[in-house]
């Protein structure tokens, strides 16, 4: 079984996509362009009726110049607790806790929690050696394109 994020989260990601753009004066199609992403998507997700992937944002947020964690409200602002970003109707579901952005990087803290046979396919977005897994619990397995990693609890790797 495969989620979504919460429709709440799309509406207020396309409020902020639109505002952003509107202040950099921007066109949708100009945004289209820099981000290499559809009109018709762009406006989709503005009015909340898209449920883009993680990828897809984050090239949004690079056309806008931010990032997906500034685009989702975390960072030294966001509050304590994160946005819960993904969720299945299983009970599977991730929360960003944390962000930190600098010139050279985004550093981003996520908690995830998957149940039974619930997947989360990321859509390659960022590259492999930038993303580690900590296992708290039960087993994750990665499907690394060249084959499974699995990771069992208390251990951790990318």
């Amino acid at each position: 079984m495969s989620g979504g994020m919460r429709p709440a989260v799309v509406e207020q990601l396309g409020d902020r996509i639109r505002a952003a753009r509107q202040e950099q004066d921007l066109s949708v199609g100009a945004l289209a362009e820099l981000s290499d992403v559809s009109r018709r998507m762009l406006t989709q997700i503005e009015l909340g009726q898209a449920n883009p992937s993680v990828a897809t944002l984050d090239r949004v947020a690079a056309g806008l110049g931010t990032t997906f964690a500034a685009l989702m409200g975390v960072g030294a602002d966001g509050p304590p607790e994160g946005v819960e970003v993904w969720s299945t109707d299983a009970g599977s579901w991730s929360v960003l806790l944390d962000a930190v952005d600098t010139d050279a990087l985004s550093v981003e803290t996520w908690k995830w929690k998957l149940l039974g046979e619930d997947v989360y396919e990321g859509g390659g977005g960022i590259p492999v050696p930038g993303i580690m897994h900590h296992v708290i619990e039960g087993a994750l397995e990665i499907d690394t394109g060249s084959g499974a990693q699995v990771i069992e609890a208390g251990g951790s790797g990318r």
